[in-house]
């Protein structure tokens, strides 16, 4: 069975390494982007299976890689990741993020957030 394909975008280099490595560990093939921009190059040219985007990043957020991924592939599953509470966590789910957890989240919640959206 061929391996999934994931994109994960964060600007924290801990945390984008941590997901990264979690990821890879989990089976999954990562590719990983440092900032909205990088981010949006990625979904524009490659197609993921998922995406993981932290909300608040340079030059491009995560709410506008969201409306660009979900106008051109609807189908793509997004998580979105926040550490900036309930209203980034709402704005959000009006841009059709299919998941959002907060920072600090467990692997755990996003391993079963993961399993249930590419199981769709």
């Amino acid at each position: 069975m061929e391996k999934k394909k994931i994109l994960v975008i964060e600007d924290d280099p801990e945390v984008l390494s941590m997901l990264t490595d979690y990821l890879s560990f989990l089976g999954y093939d990562v590719t990983s982007a440092h900032d909205g921009l990088e981010g949006i190059k990625e979904v524009k040219t490659n197609e993921y299976d998922l995406v993981i985007t932290d909300l608040t990043m340079p030059y491009i957020s995560g709410i506008g890689i969201i409306t660009v991924l979900k106008k051109d592939h609807p189908e793509v599953p997004v998580i979105a990741i926040t550490g900036y509470g309930y209203y980034a966590e709402e704005l959000a789910q009006e841009n059709k993020a299919d998941c959002i957890l907060s920072k600090p989240f467990d692997v755990n919640k996003l391993k079963e957030a993961m399993v249930s959206l590419l199981s769709k």
